[in-house]
Formats: C-alpha cells, sequence, structure tokens
C-alpha cells in the first residue's frame, strides 16, 4: 500500500474541532490536565488482536482505522475518543484526543531518516513520544533496542491501536501454510505465536506528559533515562511546548540524543518547527540540528536535539 492509503489526509494539517476554531483562549484554560496510567500486557496475546483488522505499510502492520471506528460505535471505546472524532470530523480535540488514531506523514519521514542516517538501536532505551500507531518505536524494536517505551495521551489509543500493533508486529505470523494463504492479511487470522520475550522489553503508558514523566521518575520499577527519544508531529499546538520541553529533559539521558519529525507550520494550529526551534533557543537546556528537510508536499524537517 501507499503512504496516502495508510492515511488519505496525512499531508494535511490536522483539523481543530470547530470549538477550537470559535474559543480558542477558552479552549486553552479549560484544558484538563489527563493523569498518566501505565497499560499491562495481556498474558493472553490473542486477546489483543482479537476482531482487529490490520493492513499493512513499508512491511509494518497496523490496525486499520475505519474497522477500528465501526467497532467502538458502541461502548467498546470508554474515553469516547473515535465517536468524537467522527461526530466532529475533527483529527483534535485539545485536551480530549490529540490526533493518536492517525498515522501522520512525518512518522514516514523520521523513518526513512533512520535508514539513510544508518541510526544505531542496538542495545538503546527508546521512548517514543505520543506514538499513536507505534510504527517509530516497533522500528527501534528491530533494531535490537534494548527496551522501548511508548506514550500517548489517550489510553483508548494505546489499547486499541499501539498495544495491537506492536504485539501483530512482533510476533510469528502463524505456520508457513497459512502464510501461503491466498486470503490478504487483513482477513486472515491473527494468532500470537512466539516472541513474548520482544513485549518483555516494552512498556506501554497514556496520559499527559508531564504526568508520564513524573510517573516515570517516581516509580518503584526500575528506570533509566532515555538513550534515543522519538517523536513526530508533536508540535504543532504552541501551547504544549512548555510540557514538551520539560519531559525532554526530564527523560532523556545527558548524551541522549531526541529525534523530532515536524511539519514546518500547521496552518489553523499555529505551531511548527522554527517556531519550537526558538522556544528551545529561549530555554537554553539543548542544542538543535536541522538534520534533513523535505520538500514535497508541505515542507517538513527533521531536527535533532541533545543537551548542550
Amino acid at each position: 500500500k501507499s503512504r496516502k492509503t495508510a492515511d488519505p489526509a496525512a499531508d494535511s494539517s490536522p483539523k481543530l474541532s470547530a470549538d477550537k476554531h470559535q474559543n480558542e483562549t477558552t479552549s486553552k484554560k479549560t484544558l484538563s490536565v489527563k493523569a498518566a496510567k501505565e497499560h499491562s500486557i495481556p498474558k493472553d496475546l490473542n486477546k489483543v488482536l482479537e476482531n482487529k483488522v490490520m493492513e499493512t505499510i513499508l512491511d509494518l502492520s497496523y490496525v486499520k482505522l475505519s474497522a477500528l471506528e465501526i467497532m467502538c460505535s458502541g461502548n467498546s471505546d470508554r474515553e469516547g475518543i473515535v465517536s468524537k472524532s467522527v461526530s466532529s470530523r475533527s483529527d483534535l480535540i485539545p485536551g480530549v484526543y490529540e490526533g493518536g488514531l492517525k498515522i501522520w506523514e512525518c512518522t514516514f519521514d523520521l523513518m526513512d531518516y533512520f535508514s539513510e542516517a544508518e541510526i544505531e538501536f542496538t542495545n538503546k532505551t527508546v521512548l517514543d513520544l505520543g506514538c499513536g500507531a507505534g510504527l517509530l518505536g516497533i522500528t527501534a524494536l528491530r533494531g535490537k533496542a534494548d527496551r522501548v517505551h511508548f506514550q500517548d495521551y489517550n489510553s483508548t489509543v494505546i489499547d486499541e491501536i499501539t498495544l495491537p500493533n506492536v504485539v501483530a508486529n512482533c510476533i510469528n505470523e502463524g505456520s508457513g501454510k497459512d502464510r501461503k494463504s491466498s486470503k490478504p492479511l487483513s482477513k486472515r487470522a491473527r494468532k500470537a505465536e512466539g516472541s513474548p520475550d520482544v513485549l518483555n522489553r516494552c512498556r506501554f503508558f497514556s496520559g499527559e506528559w508531564s504526568q508520564v514523566s513524573q510517573l516515570l521518575l517516581s516509580s518503584n520499577k526500575q528506570f533509566s533515562k532515555y538513550d534515543i527519544i522519538l517523536t513526530s508531529e508533536t508540535i504543532y499546538n504552541p501551547d504544549y511546548y512548555s510540557a514538551l520541553h520539560d519531559t525532554l529533559a526530564e527523560l532523556l539521558d545527558k548524551n541522549g540524543c531526541v529525534y523530532l519529525a515536524s511539519k514546518v507550520h500547521y496552518f489553523g494550529v499555529g505551531g511548527g518547527i522554527y517556531l519550537f526551534e526558538k522556544f528551545i533557543e529561549k530555554k537554553n537546556v539543548f542544542r538543535t540540528s536541522m538534520v534533513k528537510t523535505i520538500d514535497q508536499g508541505l515542507q517538513r524537517c527533521i531536527m535533532e536535539i541533545a543537551f548542550k
């Protein structure tokens, strides 16, 4: 499948809810802080893939969003973000839903950059921040990362998209007979056979960035800061820059590196790569470098961030 098939709207800026357009100031004041939560990995991995329709892109499996929308039309989505996103025709409902259901274009830019720059994940501790589908973290797992943690604002995204995607991409595809089946991948029964050791290297979190950071740093579980933090299309809203900056400063190892992919400007939302770069400069904690610029469609960039 082409990348646009995976996400037909990936080359556009996020569409905000009508309420956000009408009253940005009110929305900003009423944003609630979403508590952090760690999501346990079910012992029966087949339950994770139950009723999931999968598609593939760049040899990675991912949950088909249109099928998830149908499945969550009832009460299976406790946050209600799927129905709210569909009914409002919005990719973003600030403080409620932050876009994690979709695979955004810059995710693929960053994956391409991993190959071009020969980024080494072996034995690294990695955080996929604002993970959504989790394709960046999955790529790190495939690259022999020692540990990969996934974070998204919404618990529904972690339970219904991220975790199923990680399981689907880190298990055996069943017997050779299944692989030779004439049925398309999305129609085959998915069986979680093998590779539980891969999932032992993963942890999953939902909640607002500062809350997740606090949960990790105060937890009784052993925690070491991340060698690599991956994040894509997370700087669309300038209101979130302070929380993002502080989270990177708190969780990144002193010798670590952040790879951030973004559009140059997010129309209608106000954020963008150069605005965030100026924000970082004022804080005087990190140094930044633009390592790649993509001019196809909306201009996009990849920024490397490290401590000064």
